[in-house]
C-alpha cells in the first residue's frame, strides 16, 4: 500500500514524499528508522472509475520506458553521478506516473542503506527478475554503467523483434475480419432481397444459388443464437487459456501452426541466445544465466526444455549436449554452441545467433507478409464473387426470358 508522508528530517528541514508499506504502522516505523520526525502520513489516493475500481489501463511501464531509463542511467553512472542523486533526479523528470513512483521508492530505500539491486527487487511489476539479477552483477563486478548499456540494448533489440512478430499478424487479421464483415453483411442484408426476387419469378433456381440462399436464412433466422454461441464459447475458451493447461496446450499449438510456427521458434530461439549472451558478458554464471533465460522465452514448450537442461548442466553436462535433447532446440544452435565450448568463446558464438535468428524472424516476418498479402485479397474477392454470383446469374436468366 502506499503511503503520502510529510515530515522534519535532522536538519530541520521539511521533507515529503511517498511510502510502500504493508499498513500505516510499518511506513511510519520505517520512517523513523530513517531520522524522520513524521508530521503527516495518510494513504495515497488511487485513481477510481465510477464502479470504485482502480483504472490500471495507463497505469504501466513499457519496454520503451525501461530502455530508455537504462540508456538515461548508464549515462549519468559513467558521469560518476551518485545512485542515490541519479534514481531521484530520474524519478522527477520521467513523464510516467508508474515508473516515477517506482524510482521515488527506490531512492527512498537506497538513502535507507539498500542495495541498488534489492531496491529495484521491491518492485517486480517494473524491473523483471532478468533485469535485477543484471544490475546484481553489475554491483558485483563495479560495472553499471556497461550492465545498463547492456540492459538498454538487449531490451531495445527484444522489443523491435517482438514487435515486428506481432505488427505482421495484425494486417492479415485485419483482412479476416474485413472478409468475414462482409461475408455476413451480404447474406444479411443483400441476399434476401435478392432471393425474394428469384423466388417471385418462379424460374428453376440453381443449386449452388440455394446453397447461398439456405445460407442466408440461416444467418436470419439463428444468427443471434449464433452469436450468443460464440460469445459464450469465447468466455470458456479465454478462462482455459489462462488455466495452467490452457496455456501448455496454446504454447505448443503456436509452434505446430504451419509458417507462423517456424516464426515463433526462431523468435523464442533469438530470445534465449541473446539473453544468455548479455548474461554471460556480465559475468553471470551458466546456470544463473539459464535460470533467467526461461523467464523471458514467454513459451512453455522452451521454459520445459530448458529446465530439464538446467538439471542436465547442474548434474555435470555440456549446453549443447543438455540442449541437443530437445527437439526445439535445431540441430545448427547445438552446434554452434558446441564450438563455443570448445573454443571458449561461447559468449560470441551467442552473439552470433541472437543476430543470425533475428535476422530469420525479420526474414519471416517479410516473408509472411509478402504471401499473406494477396493471399487473403484473393480469397476476399473469390468469396464476394461468389456470393454475387450465385444470385446475379439466375436474376440475369429471369430477365433474359422476357
Amino acid at each position: 500500500m502506499l503511503f503520502v508522508y510529510k515530515s522534519i528530517d535532522k536538519n530541520n528541514q521539511e521533507k515529503s514524499g511517498t511510502i510502500e508499506a504493508i499498513n500505516i504502522d510499518v511506513a511510519i516505523s520505517s520512517l523513523q528508522r530513517r531520522g524522520l520526525v513524521i508530521s503527516d502520513i495518510h494513504p495515497a489516493e488511487e485513481s477510481k472509475t465510477i464502479l470504485g475500481k482502480n483504472i490500471g489501463l495507463f497505469d504501466r511501464v513499457s519496454n520503451k520506458d525501461i530502455v530508455i531509463l537504462s540508456r538515461q542511467m548508464a549515462t549519468l553512472f559513467d558521469a560518476q553521478v551518485s545512485a542515490l542523486r541519479i534514481f531521484k533526479l530520474l524519478g522527477s523528470e520521467t513523464e510516467n506516473p508508474k515508473l516515477a513512483k517506482s524510482l521515488s521508492d527506490v531512492a527512498e530505500s537506497l538513502q535507507g542503506g539498500s542495495s541498488i539491486s534489492a531496491s529495484l527487487e521491491k518492485h517486480p511489476k517494473v524491473f523483471s527478475s532478468f533485469y535485477i539479477s543484471m544490475v546484481r552483477a553489475g554491483e558485483e563486478s563495479g560495472r553499471l554503467d556497461e550492465t545498463f548499456i547492456f540492459l538498454a540494448d538487449y531490451l531495445d533489440r527484444t522489443y523491435e523483434v517482438t514487435q515486428k512478430a506481432k505488427n505482421a499478424l495484425i494486417y492479415p487479421a485485419f483482412i479476416i475480419f474485413t472478409f468475414f464483415a462482409v461475408m455476413i453483411l451480404m447474406l444479411t442484408l443483400v441476399i434476401p432481397k435478392i432471393s425474394s426476387i428469384l423466388t417471385d419469378s418462379g424460374q428453376e433456381i440453381p443449386a449452388y444459388t440455394k446453397v447461398v440462399i439456405g445460407i442466408s436464412e440461416f444467418f436470419l433466422n439463428y444468427g443471434v443464437f449464433l452469436l450468443i454461441g460464440l460469445i459464450v464459447g469465447g468466455f470458456f475458451m479465454v478462462k482455459f487459456l489462462r488455466t495452467e493447461a490452457g496455456k501448455n496446450s496454446f504454447d505448443h499449438f503456436k509452434l505446430s501452426i504451419p509458417v507462423v510456427g517456424n516464426l515463433y521458434q526462431k523468435l523464442y530461439l533469438s530470445r534465449i541466445a541473446d539473453n544468455l549472451n548479455t548474461m554471460l558478458s556480465s559475468g553471470i554464471p551458466i546456470i544463473k544465466a539459464l535460470e533467467l533465460t526461461k523467464s523471458v522465452v514467454d513459451n512453455r514448450s522452451y521454459v520445459e526444455a530448458v529446465n530439464e537442461s538446467i538439471k542436465d548442466v547442474k548434474g555435470g553436462s555440456s549446453v549443447s549436449m543438455a540442449f541437443s535433447k530437445h527437439e526445439e532446440f535445431p540441430n545448427i544452435l547445438v552446434q554452434m554452441i558446441r564450438v563455443g565450448e570448445e573454443s571458449g568463446n561461447l559468449g560470441s558464438i551467442l552473439k552470433t545467433l541472437s543476430k543470425f535468428y533475428s535476422r530469420e524472424v525479420t526474414n519471416a516476418v517479410d516473408s509472411l507478409v509478402g504471401l499473406i498479402e494477396p493471399a487473403m485479397i484473393i480469397l476476399l474477392a473469390f468469396g464476394v464473387g461468389t456470393l454475387l454470383a450465385s444470385v446475379l446469374i439466375p436474376i440475369y436468366n429471369v430477365s433474359s426470358s422476357f
